[in-house]
């Protein structure tokens, strides 16, 4: 009788070790932009489902190469892929929106915490023109504020980075100078300044270099204490990326697979460099001897990113999804499918 409890005991010992074995793990790598966001989705998700979510945040670029070269289950960016991009994938590729968030303008300045800029002296400073900060087209915005005569560090990222693409997009919807001498895209060749290395190198820069200036996701500039500026939109006001602004700069109409700019939008409140961050999947999971219950456990986190999560976007200044963009997205979700049959219900 003995033995055979300690035969029962053993194998309930080995089919626990076999259980624990066989737990899933999803590997995703690219945009720095949404990594607080995701950093804490996953470790919720893990603690839920026991699903662990392994994510690399190594640049919007990295992230679309990984999943072209299908070493990861899923990629991350803050740029649609274009239909280049999309051409050079041995499958077709999906855009699951997470969430809204904001490009902005974080500033060193000593003495100063609060600051106005135009788009064109934006971009005059990105291009060169304006060396000092207090130029007179800066200081006309900002009556009442002595600025220092420091010089002006543009910092900008050196990796290939959505974040890049959605500033330089913006920056080439108000400059037609701007598109035609630089352009946008997730690496441009930049007239001056340093680069830094995904949103945190790039914070790094603007907390050391006193005078210095860069672009960089609105949540690492509130944990780095970074002071960021008011930029006068569309419709000619001074606007900060709050989360109200945020979500204003998405009231319009959005194409069903979700790929599109919302930069220098047309609200009145909304704040002109918002855009939406996206997971990048595979709609035919059943590639390289991926098992059901691999496909079948991705298919049900996406699902759980554009609903259960969403409650986490706000407490880490991220915009929610608006309504409509979540029935596109669960659209899209439900139409991943494993040799030909859909995933989910």
């Amino acid at each position: 009788m003995r033995k055979l409890f300690l035969v029962a005991i053993l194998l309930l010992s080995w089919s626990v070790v076999a259980w624990a074995g066989s737990k899933i793990t999803l590997l995703g790598a690219g945009a720095t932009f949404p990594y607080p966001l995701y950093s804490k989705w996953f470790d919720v998700y893990y603690k839920k489902t026991g699903i662990k979510v392994n994510y690399q945040a190594i640049g919007s670029g990295g992230g679309i190469r990984q999943l072209i070269a299908r070493t990861v289950d899923f990629g991350a960016t803050d740029a649609p892929m274009s239909d280049k991009e999309l051409a050079r994938a041995p499958g077709k590729i999906l855009h699951i929106p997470t969430a809204l968030g904001a490009v902005a303008i974080g500033f060193n300045i000593p003495g100063i915490k609060d600051l106005k800029l135009t788009p064109q002296v934006l971009v005059d400073i990105y291009l060169g023109k304006i060396r000092y900060w207090d130029y007179e087209a800066i200081q006309k915005v900002n009556p009442g504020v002595k600025l220092p005569h420091l010089p002006i560090m543009v910092a900008y990222r050196s990796d290939g980075s959505g974040t890049t693409y959605v500033f330089t997009d913006y920056l080439c919807k108000v400059s037609e100078e701007w598109c035609k001498r630089v352009g946008r895209g997730k690496a441009v060749k930049w007239p001056v300044g340093m680069g830094g290395k995904g949103n945190a190198g790039v914070a790094g820069l603007i907390r050391q270099i006193p005078g210095c200036i860069g672009y960089i996701e609105i949540s690492y500039a509130e944990q780095n204490h970074i002071p960021v500026a008011a930029l006068q939109n569309k419709a000619g006001k001074f606007v900060k990326p709050t989360l109200k602004a945020i979500s204003a700069a998405a009231t319009i109409d959005i194409p069903d697979d979700t790929r599109c700019s919302i930069t220098n939008t047309e609200a009145p409140d909304g704040y002109p460099i918002a855009a939406f961050t996206w997971l990048i999947v595979y709609q035919e999971q059943a590639y390289k001897g991926r098992p059901y219950e691999k496909a079948k456990a991705l298919a049900d986190l996406l699902w759980w990113c554009i609903h259960d999560a969403q409650e986490m976007n706000e407490p880490l200044l991220y915009g929610r999804l608006p309504e409509k963009v979540v029935h596109k997205a669960e659209k899209i979700v439900k139409s991943m499918t494993y040799k030909g049959q859909p995933l989910l219900p």
